[in-house]
């Protein structure tokens, strides 16, 4: 990779700095925490769940390797998503402690934190791969008609539309996603590439949630993705499938007593929708 500076920094005093003290303060065993909810993912199929503002949870590896396709709203308002291209360019392509997903325009806040991920220490391995990916995004019935002439109805962008009807949502708020526990990377010819999970069972990622949140995840059909499952070559790879677990947890409210939920910036301008005030024409020739 080129020895190339980020176009985005988040140096010393940059809006984009985390408070790495702060969030290490609200990990188990330094902030006392109440275990307010459990939900189980059934492998193969999707749940959806709320997380108030100042709670954390947990995205936990509950009996074997498995890849989860993670979406998430503004509870009151789910116009103001998860945006992944936005994190990409802000955080990684690939994200762990202190890495923040973003929000969608006019929005662009941090919906949640990560505090706490027990892969941290994967890295990159020989072929390029990292977890918890950005890069691609779920499978879905479409592309696999396209790839095989079948319907299949309980791929991930399925499982997440059916885990979101109940809240009021449809298919259309469906939005890219986090892999969660992938592993993926870009080949030689810049191709988007899959391995099998590394996460076992008691593996998890943790994220402090910034705002008021709905969340929902996919257990993805495709497993641990240790089989090959797409196109006209590829077999069921449900022997490699597993169910997933979410935890929730409320704080002390003494841990938070110095956070405050973060604002959106305060844009006032009106798109160029006016005409401007100067004429770039003069001053492109004063310079």
């Amino acid at each position: 990779m080129a020895n190339v500076e980020a176009a985005y920094r988040s140096g010393e005093g940059s809006k984009l700095a985390v408070d790495k003290v702060f969030y290490d303060s609200l990990k188990e065993g330094y902030a006392k925490r109440t275990l307010v909810e459990t939900i189980k993912v059934p492998m193969r199929s999707g749940q959806a769940w709320k997380v108030p503002a100042g709670h954390v949870f947990r995205i936990r590896v509950s009996e074997g390797p498995q890849v989860g396709d993670f979406n998430m709203w503004n509870l009151h308002d789910p116009r103001e998503r998860m945006w992944a291209s936005r994190t990409r360019q802000l955080q990684s392509a690939h994200i762990s402690t202190y890495d923040r997903l973003w929000s969608t325009l006019p929005f662009l806040r941090p919906m949640a934190t990560i505090i706490e991920d027990t892969l941290d220490n994967y890295g990159k391995d020989g072929d390029g791969g990292r977890v918890h990916d950005l890069l691609g995004t779920r499978c879905d019935p479409y592309i696999n008609y396209l790839l095989t002439g079948e319907d299949f109805d309980f791929h991930c962008h399925s499982n997440l539309v059916r885990a979101v009807l109940p809240h009021g949502l449809t298919e259309f708020d469906v939005h890219d996603v986090l892999n969660v526990f992938q592993c993926t990377g870009l080949n030689e010819d810049d191709q988007y590439f899959m391995k099998p999970c590394p996460a076992q069972k008691g593996d998890y990622l943790e994220f402090f949630a910034e705002i008021d949140l709905l969340c929902a995840m996919s257990c993805c059909p495709g497993g641990d993705l240790s089989v090959d499952f797409l196109g006209r070559d590829g077999i069921d790879p449900l022997s490699t499938c597993h169910p997933l677990e979410v935890e929730i947890y409320r704080l002390d409210p003494v841990a938070l007593e110095n956070w405050q939920s973060p604002m959106s910036p305060e844009y006032k301008g009106a798109h160029g929708m006016r005409a401007p005030s100067i004429d770039w024409s003069v001053i492109k020739q004063e310079i």
